[in-house]
């Protein structure tokens, strides 16, 4: 099975997941952690232990975390490595949800690495603009 792994601070993680199910249903592959303040890095990684327990040394992992070289994400790296996952894992930072839904349907679709790696990357980049507002002038308000 490829699974899409979401890890974060606070609590993004759970948020992005939770908004995956709202618009795609529940998914068994779909998987989410976060680090919320307070927690040590030690507990994060175990209680991370249990989150992946369903990942097998079979089994591939995408993940998507918020921080590229934040604690979550290095934390998670670490963890799929001690378990034999790093070779079947491809990581990305900075998650917004159009990596989600992009990054999931890929996984749907069975992509191949290269071609999940080019939607996955293709379509976050392609959601982060500025929403260009249209604010009348005061002058065009009175005509």
């Amino acid at each position: 099975m490829k699974y899409l792994l979401i890890v974060s601070h606070g609590t993004m993680a759970p948020g992005v997941k939770s908004v995956l199910e709202m618009l795609l249903g529940k998914r068994d592959n779909v998987l989410a952690y976060s680090m919320e303040d307070g927690v040590s890095a030690d507990d994060f990684v175990a209680n991370l232990k249990k989150v992946i327990e369903p990942v097998t040394p079979d089994d591939e992992v995408v993940v998507l975390g918020d921080i590229i070289g934040g604690s979550p994400l290095t934390n998670t790296l670490n963890t799929l490595t001690e378990k034999g996952l790093l070779p079947h894992t491809i990581a990305f930072g900075g998650v917004n949800l159009p990596m989600a839904i992009s990054a999931l349907m890929a996984i749907e679709d069975g992509l191949d690495d290269d071609a999940l790696r080019a939607q996955v990357l293709g379509e976050s980049a392609a959601a982060i603009k500025e929403v260009e507002l249209a604010i009348a002038d005061e002058d065009e308000e009175d005509l």
